[in-house]
C-alpha cells in the first residue's frame, strides 16, 4: 500500500495505489458519503456497499448523458445532500466522468473521491480531473476539469471485469506507451494480455506505471493548454467512430491509434506504424475498420481540440515521442480519403 499525494494548480488529489474500498472509512466519514456505481459493479460485489449510502446507475456509455445527471441530481436533493457531502464514484469511466461532473456542479462545487474498477478508468479516466457527459454523438462535449480529493486502487474489482474491459483498457495503455515510454511499449510487445490478467503484481505495477505517467504530463498542463493534449493519441478519429459506430472507446481509439500513424509517416516521416499495428492486434484491439469517411470527418471537424480551421493533431516522431501538428482541416480531409 502507497499513498502519492498530487499537487495540481489549486488543489491537492491523494492517490492511494493497491488499498482497499475497506479503508475508505478512513479516508471519508461514511455518515456524509454517497457512493455512486452502476448496476454491473453492484451486482458483482454488493458486499463492499454494505453500510454506505448508494446510488445505482444503469450501466453503459448511452447513460453518460444529461438526463441522468438530472435524475442524479434529484436523488441527491431527495437524500438532504449538501455541501459538506462527499461523492465516490465507484466504476468504470462513465462512472467517474459523470460522478466528476455532478459534484462539480452539484451546489457549486463539492468534494469528490473515485475508486476506480476497470483498467481503463485506473490508467485513464480517473485521473487528470477531466468530467463530463455526451451530447447526441459527441463525445465528451459538456463538462468541467474539477479534480478529485482522492483516488482510491482496489484491484480486486479487476476479478469481475469482462474480458472486453481489459482489451478496452489496454488500447489507452499502448497509448500511453506510444506517446511517452518506448521502454513500457517494449515490455507490452514481450508480454501478453493473459499474463497481466494473471499476474497480480505485474497488472499493478503495469497500472501505478501508467496511473504516474498521466498524472505527470496533467501536472504540466492541467487545463490543457499544450502538453496534455498528446494523451489525445488516436482520439480525435477516434471520438468520432466511436458513437457512430458503436465501437467501445478502446476499439475506436485503437483504430485511431492506426490511422494516426499513418498520418505520421505523410507530416512526420514516422517508421514504426506496423510495430504499432502489431502489438494492438497482440491485445485483440483493431487495427482498422471500413467507415464512412465523409460521415466521420463532418463529426470530427466538432472536436474539442479544433481551432477555427485548424486541427491540433497528436501524431508520433517515433515510438515513445508523441508531437502536436497543427493541420488544417481542409488538408486533414484530403489526407482521409486517402488513406
Amino acid at each position: 500500500m502507497k499513498k502519492v499525494s498530487i499537487k495540481f494548480a489549486n488543489s491537492t488529489t491523494d492517490l492511494y495505489l493497491a488499498y482497499g474500498i475497506s479503508h475508505l472509512k478512513e479516508i471519508t466519514e461514511q455518515a456524509s458519503t454517497v457512493l455512486i456505481t452502476d448496476e454491473n459493479v453492484f451486482n458483482a460485489h454488493s458486499k463492499r456497499f454494505k453500510g454506505w449510502n448508494t446510488i445505482i446507475l444503469k450501466s453503459g456509455e448511452e447513460f453518460k448523458v444529461q438526463a441522468t445527471v438530472d435524475a442524479l441530481i434529484e436523488k441527491l436533493i431527495e437524500m438532504e445532500a449538501d455541501r459538506k457531502t462527499i461523492l465516490v464514484g465507484v466504476g468504470g469511466g462513465v462512472i467517474t466522468d459523470i460522478t466528476g461532473y455532478v459534484a462539480s456542479v452539484y451546489m457549486r462545487g463539492i468534494r469528490f473521491g473515485f475508486i476506480p474498477t476497470s483498467v481503463l478508468a485506473l490508467v485513464d479516466a480517473s485521473i487528470g480531473g477531466k468530467n463530463g457527459i455526451d451530447v447526441g454523438i459527441y463525445k465528451n462535449m459538456v463538462g468541467t476539469i474539477h479534480q478529485p480529493a482522492f483516488i482510491l486502487h482496489d484491484m480486486v474489482f479487476l476479478n469481475s471485469l469482462p474480458q472486453a474491459e481489459w482489451e478496452n483498457g489496454f488500447a489507452e495503455i499502448i497509448k500511453h506507451a506510444c506517446i511517452r515510454d518506448a521502454a513500457m511499449f517494449a515490455e507490452l510487445e514481450s508480454k501478453s494480455l493473459k499474463h497481466y490478467q494473471s499476474r497480480q503484481k505485474s497488472i499493478c505495477e503495469l497500472v501505478q506505471r501508467n496511473a504516474l505517467i498521466k498524472i505527470k504530463v496533467v501536472q504540466k498542463d492541467e487545463f490543457e493548454k499544450g502538453e496534455r493534449r498528446l494523451l489525445n493519441f488516436g482520439h480525435t478519429l477516434g471520438h468520432a467512430l466511436e458513437n457512430q459506430y458503436e465501437l467501445s472507446h478502446g476499439q475506436a481509439i485503437s483504430i485511431g491509434m492506426t490511422y494516426a500513424c499513418h498520418i505520421s509517416e505523410q507530416l512526420t516521416g514516422f517508421r514504426q506504424t506496423e510495430r504499432v499495428v502489431n502489438l494492438l492486434q497482440k491485445y485483440n484491439l483493431p487495427a482498422y475498420a471500413a467507415f464512412n469517411k465523409q460521415k466521420v470527418f463532418d463529426v470530427l471537424k466538432m472536436d474539442k481540440k479544433r481551432e477555427k480551421k485548424e486541427m491540433n493533431y497528436v501524431l508520433l516522431e517515433k515510438i515513445g515521442k508523441g508531437v502536436m501538428k497543427s493541420i488544417s482541416l481542409k488538408q486533414l480531409e484530403k489526407i482521409l480519403q486517402y488513406l
